[in-house]
């Protein structure tokens, strides 16, 4: 396979594999069509509790691959809708970055959850090198992440940072030795999968600003009948790990149609 995404599913973790390897896996505009429907599919599958999206070998994603993008019509837009799937997958999802995370790629890692990075790691988000305006979605959930001057640092200059810079901006959230990366997100992704789904689903909707009056009386109907309190009471009085059984009832993929 020349380019594409790779999937597996372990333990509860989706693992999506960005693969363009010729390219330092850079989102050719078939992967960026192929990102929302692969994600319609791993929200529909109960057994996923977490998803963690990396890039094949030592480099997250260099970006869009301009070349396999020069005759659509609509780049952009593809881009945009697969980071809009990725910031709406109903579970928590990370980003787990190695070398480098530029334009497109950085994109889809701001849409993530979460970020963790070895300490090679580089980022940049670089329209202004190519004359393109940056897409007034994406620039708001970066300004949301980092804040107005780092946003604009990013984006009026094109220049890359390292990872202690974005780790210190908030642009990341930690910082590993390559080694020690692996180690760390099996880790941390197997705490996400014995937490509770209920606990994660709410809070992902506050956090990212979905607090409607009819969210919240959903939110309140779903942790009065799941009994999830009840069991994270008991499991901590008998010091024993809980048994978290709840899911979103009628959880099934959005419907998208894919632009372009």
């Amino acid at each position: 396979m020349e380019s594409g995404l790779l999937c597996a599913v372990e333990g509860g973790v989706a693992t999506v594999r960005l693969h363009h390897p010729a390219k330092r896996n850079a989102m050719t505009a078939a992967m960026w069509r192929e990102l929302p429907l692969l994600l319609d599919r791993l929200a529909a599958d109960r057994s996923v509790r977490a998803l963690v999206l990396t890039g094949a070998g030592d480099t997250f994603c260099a970006g869009a691959d301009i070349a396999s993008l020069r005759e659509n019509t609509a780049p952009q837009a593809l881009a945009v809708a697969a980071e809009e799937a990725l910031a709406a997958f109903p579970r928590p999802t990370l980003a787990v970055v190695r070398g480098y995370c530029v334009g497109g790629g950085c994109q889809l890692a701001v849409a993530c959850d979460l970020r963790f990075a070895a300490r090679d790691a580089s980022f940049g988000i670089t329209p202004a090198r190519l004359g393109i305006v940056y897409a007034a979605s994406s620039t708001r959930r970066l300004v949301a992440l980092v804040g107005p001057a780092t946003a604009k640092h990013l984006l009026f200059s094109a220049e890359l940072i390292d990872s202690a810079r974005a780790l210190r901006t908030g642009l990341v959230d930690e910082v590993l030795p390559g080694p020690g990366l692996d180690a760390r997100v099996a880790a941390f992704t197997r705490t996400l999968t014995e937490r509770s789904q209920l606990t994660q689903a709410a809070a992902k909707e506050f956090a990212d600003g979905r607090a409607t009056a009819d969210r919240v009386a959903h939110w309140r109907a779903q942790a009065d009948g799941s009994g999830e309190a009840a069991e994270g009471v008991a499991a901590f009085l008998e010091r024993r790990p809980p048994r978290f059984a709840w899911l979103e009832p009628g959880a099934h993929p959005r419907a998208r149609t894919p632009p372009g």
